[in-house]
Parts: structure tokens; C-alpha cells; sequence
């Protein structure tokens, strides 16, 4: 039996990148997957059905609150249930403190940090009544130890590390687990849009010598949407190659 058949994963910001990845990875395990992005995509929505799996894409703005409520009420009618959600929605708008605009740090929270809590919100209700699910957190490496020119980015994500942690501990009686994951250099257009100087120093500090893959980070959320992590919550999982040890 597939490790996740019959559940369903609800997924932000999964049109691309690490998100797609993981929700491809769930769906080849038997979950139906719901989906958010900033537009609805019938692409990445194609890719996933073809395995077997009931897909669905929603347009999604998930630094809105009242928009994240009615959204994951839509999903619980599409779907039935909703098993795993996986906050993974973020963007980056770098700067030195000392030139950082409020909007930056406004809207780099907001959509990073405020959308965790918003989807977080409006499906623990549902999990309760299932009495049970897994909730992930996507957060990062420099969540943990920090980055100079990423205050806003860092500070959100060192924010979803916290709040995976605290609900963990709120909602554990209740069957309910909620986990981080914190990549480091993952081979993304991200990252492949960065100088080849910057992408250099960032492999000198990689024991492994590489960059990872969308995928070793889609594995590691498999585990931990899967029974196989029955027993792990609040816990970070970094996924750096070594680099953060």
C-alpha cells in the first residue's frame, strides 16, 4: 500500500520549485493533492493527475486571512478531508537592514510567515474533527542560524520554526503533529539566478560539495506527512548537505 493513499495534502505555493516537488512525491504515494498559488495552474495541475490522484488548483493570496478561511473550506468540500498541509508559500526581498524598506519586511512576513498562520488556523479545525493530520512547515536554514542581507527572510522563517514547534506542543493531545523543514542550498531558478561567485562561496560551505534537489526535500516531507513519522513532532529537519551542523 502507498504511504500516503487515500489523504490529502494541501500544499501552498506548489505551482514550482520545492512545492511542486513535493506534491508530485505525495501524489506517487496515493494523496490527492490541493494545491494554492498566486494564479490557478492548469500545468502543474495536469502533471500531478497523471498519476492516478485527484488534483486541484487554487488561486491563492495566503498572506489573506479572511481569503485562507474560505479557501481551505473550499478544499474540505472538494476533497472531504484534509490530512497534511504544507506551508511552503514564501518569497525573498533582500536588503542590509539599514536600507530595508517597511514594505519589504512587511510583505516578505506576511506572505512567509502570516500565511502559515492563516492556513494553520483554518485546518486545525478540520484535523481535530479527524482527529489527526500533520502539518509542515517549510522553513530554512538561516531560520536558524541567520543571514546578513535576509533579515526579513530570516526572521519569518525562524518564525515558522517556532510556530511548528508551539503547535506541535497545543496539538499534539489532539492527534495532530506539526514539524519544520529547513533547506539550505536547494537547486531551484532561485538559486540558479544567483552570481556564480555567491553559488561558489555557498558550496565551500557544503561538506557534500553540492547544491540539493527539490526532491531531497520532497523525501523528507514525504516522512513526515507519512506514518513513518508516526512519533516525530516539533522537530526541525535541516536538509543542507552538511552545512549547518
Amino acid at each position: 500500500m502507498k504511504l500516503l493513499e487515500g489523504k490529502t495534502a494541501l500544499i501552498t505555493g506548489a505551482a514550482r520549485g520545492i512545492g511542486k516537488a513535493i506534491a508530485l512525491r505525495f501524489a506517487a504515494e496515493g494523496a490527492n493533492i490541493a494545491f494554492t498559488d498566486l494564479a490557478v495552474n492548469e500545468e502543474t495541475r495536469d502533471e500531478i493527475s497523471a498519476l492516478g490522484v485527484k488534483c486541484k488548483s487554487y488561486a491563492s493570496n495566503a498572506a489573506d486571512f479572511a481569503e485562507t478561511e474560505a479557501l481551505v473550506k473550499q478544499v474540505k468540500e472538494d476533497f472531504g478531508t484534509i490530512d497534511v498541509l504544507v506551508n511552503n508559500a514564501g518569497i525573498t526581498k533582500d536588503g542590509l537592514m539599514l536600507r530595508m524598506t517597511e514594505q519589504q519586511w512587511d510583505a516578505v512576513i506576511g506572505v512567509n510567515l502570516k500565511s502559515a498562520f492563516n492556513f494553520i488556523h483554518a485546518c486545525v479545525p478540520v484535523m481535530m474533527r479527524q482527529r489527526g493530520g500533520s502539518i509542515i512547515n517549510m522553513a530554512s536554514v538561516v531560520g536558524v542560524h541567520g543571514n546578513a542581507g535576509q533579515a526579513n527572510y530570516a526572521a519569518s522563517k525562524a518564525g515558522m520554526i517556532a510556530l511548528a514547534k508551539s503547535i506541535a506542543q497545543e496539538m499534539g493531545p489532539k492527534g495532530i503533529r506539526a514539524n519544520a523543514i529547513a533547506p539550505g542550498f536547494i537547486e531551484t531558478a532561485m538559486t540558479a539566478a544567483l552570481p556564480d561567485a555567491v553559488r561558489e562561496d555557498w558550496m565551500k560551505k557544503i561538506p557534500l560539495r553540492r547544491g540539493g534537489k527539490p526532491e531531497d526535500v520532497a523525501d523528507v516531507a514525504l516522512f513526515l506527512a507519512s506514518d513513518l513519522s508516526s512519533y516525530v513532532s516539533g522537530q526541525v529537519i535541516q536538509i543542507d548537505g552538511g552545512m549547518n551542523m
